[in-house]
């Protein structure tokens, strides 16, 4: 168990599996950088927490919770918490999840759904999901309520995808919380090569990869960076 002083935000989980400089860029030496990527990110999670938006029948809507587990050592908002009904539910919880403390936080007879909004489209890679499942496991601890499936709401389609929170992803999720926490422990920004993922992230221009990625000079990259403003703006011919 963590204490609360050591708890680190869901969404570095995000970070990490995305690129692990970036996520110790953001998390170890406290930098961060706008671009229209995030900044519709940012704009999608505010109307999601907007709770003048959409109230169904018999489903009950949280936004913008915050949510915590001390076992993973996580804490975060979740954008929406929809809470179902369930028929195998008690007053006294859900079987498969008594070992924590019974809490009144989840209304009786009801099943915590969490859904994350993301700004894109569905990913080829697993970091959406587990910050998905870490919020799952976050309702879990906290009301002691088992929670099976969530979703991922993504801007770009307009559409939720289904996500099961299964065993697999459930491991995923406890490997990627310790991995992170032992990043953030070690206190070292680690080097990374040009992908091109990178030309999309925010941080860039403050991670220069360019000029600190594995056999890479970085007094040689400041060279070329001086040399090529010399020459002036590059046309729209050359590669960026």
């Amino acid at each position: 168990m963590f204490p609360e002083s050591d708890l680190l935000p869901i969404s570095a989980l995000q970070h990490l599996l995305f690129c692990e400089r970036q996520c110790a860029l953001i998390h170890i030496e406290g930098l961060w950088a706008e671009n229209r990527y995030t900044v519709e990110g940012r704009h999608l999670h505010e109307k999601a927490h907007d709770p003048s938006r959409d109230v169904r029948r018999d489903i009950r809507i949280a936004r913008g919770l915050a949510i915590r587990s001390f076992r993973l050592g996580l804490s975060g908002i979740a954008d929406v918490v929809e809470f179902h009904p369930d028929t195998s539910l008690s007053d006294s919880g859900d079987r498969r999840a008594r070992d924590g403390p019974a809490t009144h936080i989840a209304p009786s007879g009801l099943r915590p759904f969490p859904v994350e909004y993301k700004r894109g489209r569905p990913k080829s890679h697993d970091a959406d999901r587990v910050q998905l499942c870490a919020q799952a496991l976050c309702l879990e601890e906290m009301l002691n309520v088992a929670v099976t499936d969530g979703a991922l709401f993504y801007g770009r389609t307009r559409r939720r995808k289904a996500v099961k929170i299964d065993e697999a992803l459930r491991s995923l999720t406890d490997d990627t919380a310790r991995r992170l926490h032992a990043l953030i422990a070690s206190g070292v920004t680690p080097r990374t090569a040009r992908a091109p993922k990178c030309n999309k992230c925010s941080m860039l221009n403050l991670c220069l990869p360019d000029g600190t990625g594995p056999g890479r000079s970085a007094s040689r990259y400041l060279q070329r960076s001086l040399a090529a403003s010399a020459s002036g703006p590059a046309s729209e011919d050359d590669d960026q």
